[in-house]
This record gives structure tokens, C-alpha cells and sequence, in this order.
């Protein structure tokens, strides 16, 4: 399947489980694609506690995984796009949709 995943938190908790998804995802032979929106633009570099999302982050890269940024959010932020997380727009989010089996939301 194609499993398209919308994330639009930091909580730290949230973030690493939805890339600890995304990671089993692809590991089960499943094609999955992140799409970051609003503050989740943030996640790159987070660790908090036991909780170490950007480890998740690469690992889901490392196994084939794409993710993209949404560049309105990142640009309110004052942030660039990055090689993990390139910048993206709304109709990359749409087609993300479009392309996937199913969505998920975190």
C-alpha cells in the first residue's frame, strides 16, 4: 500500500511515534511519504528525553521514505528547506493525497 502521513505537531512524544510508523511502514514493504505542516516544519534536530525524532527522521530516509515541508510554514518560521526536508507546497500535500492508498494524521 501507499501510505501518505500528514504530521502537524513537535510534541515530542507524537512526532517520533508517527515517524516509528512511518519507519515499520516501509520495513513491511509499504511505500510511505511525509508531508510536514505547521509546526512539525520544527521536527528536524528534535530530541527530547527519550524521545529522539530526527533519528527517526533519518531512519525513515535511510529505508526510502520521502518526507517534504510545507515552505508557507517553514517561511513563517524563518526556516529553510533541507536535503531531509526539502521545501514543498500545498499542491505537493494534495498530491501526496492523491497518490496515497490512505492517510494519516498525526
Amino acid at each position: 500500500m501507499k501510505f501518505g502521513i500528514i504530521l502537524e505537531t513537535k510534541e515530542p512524544e507524537k512526532a517520533w511515534n508517527a515517524f516509528r510508523f512511518a519507519v515499520a511502514s516501509l520495513k513491511k514493504g509499504h511505500q510511505v511519504k511525509v508531508f510536514l505542516m505547521g509546526e512539525a516544519v520544527e521536527c528536524q534536530g528534535l530530541i527530547s528525553g527519550k524521545y529522539n525524532v530526527d533519528e527517526q527522521m533519518n531512519s525513515f530516509a535511510d529505508n526510502g521514505g520521502e518526507i517534504l515541508a510545507c515552505g508557507t510554514c517553514l517561511k513563517t518560521r524563518s526556516m529553510d528547506g533541507t536535503e531531509l526536508c526539502p521545501i514543498s507546497t500545498m499542491n505537493d500535500c494534495v498530491e501526496l493525497v492523491e497518490w496515497a492508498d490512505k492517510v494519516i494524521n498525526f
